[in-house]
């Protein structure tokens, strides 16, 4: 029994809703965003928190963002990774993901976030492509240990372009 479930709490899981549709009638052909999951990466540590697909996270929260980066000049980089998981005939696995930049300065409870480019890069994590390249050592490795701690087995699944992104 892990720590979460001691305390009484649920684990947060990378697949949100399950796989099946059973919307046939208006906004049929929307955008599917069940097997899409949220990570932010702050000080060094990878966290899901489902509150980011409204940009509502835990960091986020009452923070007033400005498209100006010279608005933050005391912002810490915070990641949000877009993860998405897909199913295969041999099981599940990590398909794609894409890492967005954001400053946020909690004292000043100002930010700094282009949310066209959280959208975009949400929409290639979709689309199974990996965009991990401005991803620094630490926030890497950080997002490598959850990646592999939430499910080995889909990790060990994955793509080499994934491994090889976080290596």
């Amino acid at each position: 029994m892990d720590q979460n479930e001691q305390n009484g709490k649920k684990q947060i899981a990378l697949n949100i809703v399950s796989a099946k549709s059973k919307h046939k009638g208006f906004g049929a052909g929307s955008i599917e965003l069940n097997n899409l999951s949220p990570v932010i990466i702050d000080n060094g540590e990878a966290k899901i928190d489902i509150g980011a697909m409204h940009a509502k996270s835990k960091v986020e929260r009452n923070i007033k963002f400005s498209t100006n980066r010279e608005d933050v000049p005391n912002g810490r980089q915070v990641w949000l990774v877009w993860v998405a998981v897909d199913r295969t005939e041999e099981g599940q696995l990590y398909g794609g993901a894409t890492a967005c930049e954001m400053w946020i300065d909690t004292e000043a409870r100002r930010g700094w976030k282009l949310l066209a480019e959280h959208v975009n890069r949400m929409d290639y994590a979709l689309k199974r492509r990996f965009m991990l390249d401005e991803l620094g050592p630490e926030a890497r490795a950080a997002l490598k240990t959850l990646l592999i701690s939430h499910n080995e087995e889909w990790w060990n699944a994955s793509p080499d372009e994934l491994k090889e992104a976080l290596a």
